[in-house]
């Protein structure tokens, strides 16, 4: 019986997980230390193995540079990129790293900022507070409905284009496909979103190099650039930005060349 001002203690039982096997696949490591890995993740690649990606994921590729990986959730992710989103996510490398990191994101102390090119052009920027939830009949696809869990995006214009925007999105919850639900809620979905964007549209006029380019685009134009939050073990304020991914920079060149302005 415990009488009250006794001390307990509690150690944990860690049993690896044999689900996700390590494979020898290229990472992209931009820091690590004894507690985290912050990873550019291209586009193309699934965060962790589903229904359809048995292997070959991220969480593969982790296990076989930080085996001790197989002892934390997950493998270390405490949040994940959709498969055809680039850019920067972190993974806690203990188990203490992982509930910080965790109730971080659950305080909304974690800064995560996004680049996206949108079809049409916003007028200026603006916050989307709309609730989110599976979609009532395509159960794979998220959607806004009421009495969803709450989702907040923020979101400022920074170059318009024919018939697209470039704008800089920043996320207040973190919600699955939280940036393209809520883009297209606001009719500027994402350019290349085959599931909330439907097929690209060209603006009227637009050059054959331009309709080609656009129609060319192999996923959505999105990318992680930038991430911050306090270190699990310092409790130090870092921070990491990368340049736009390849592809979605020669798409902004191509915009860009082919001129501005509102259709």
């Amino acid at each position: 019986k415990v009488w009250g001002g006794e001390e307990v203690w509690l150690e944990p039982l860690v049993v690896p997980d044999a689900s996700c096997q390590p494979q020898d696949l290229p990472l992209d490591i931009l820091y690590e230390d004894g507690e985290i890995l912050v990873i550019n993740k291209p586009a193309g690649m699934v965060v962790h193995p589903a229904a359809g990606n048995p292997d070959g994921t991220l969480q593969n590729a982790l296990l076989h540079q930080a085996p001790e990986l197989a002892g934390v959730p997950r493998g270390g992710l405490v949040h994940r990129l959709d498969k055809d989103t680039s850019g920067l996510l972190v993974v806690a490398r203990t188990l203490q790293a992982h509930k910080f990191l965790v109730d971080l994101l659950q305080q909304r102390q974690v800064h995560r900022e996004y680049r996206a090119l949108v079809t049409g052009v916003p007028t200026g920027g603006g916050r989307v507070d709309a609730p989110m939830g599976r979609h009532p009949r395509q159960r794979t696809q998220m959607a806004v409905i009421p009495g969803g869990r709450p989702a907040v995006t923020h979101y400022r214009l920074l170059e318009a284009f024919r018939g697209y925007a470039l704008l800089g999105v920043r996320l207040e919850t973190g919600r699955t496909h939280q940036i393209r639900v809520h883009m297209a809620h606001i009719h500027h979905p994402i350019l290349g979103d085959p599931v909330y964007g439907g097929l690209p549209r060209p603006p009227k006029g637009a050059s054959v190099r331009l309709v080609a380019g656009v129609r060319a685009f192999p996923r959505q134009a999105l990318h992680a650039l930038r991430l911050g939050f306090r270190h699990p073990g310092s409790g130090e304020e870092m921070a990491w930005e990368i340049p736009l991914a390849a592809d979605m920079q020669a798409l902004v060149t191509l915009l860009r060349e082919e001129g501005d302005g509102v259709d």
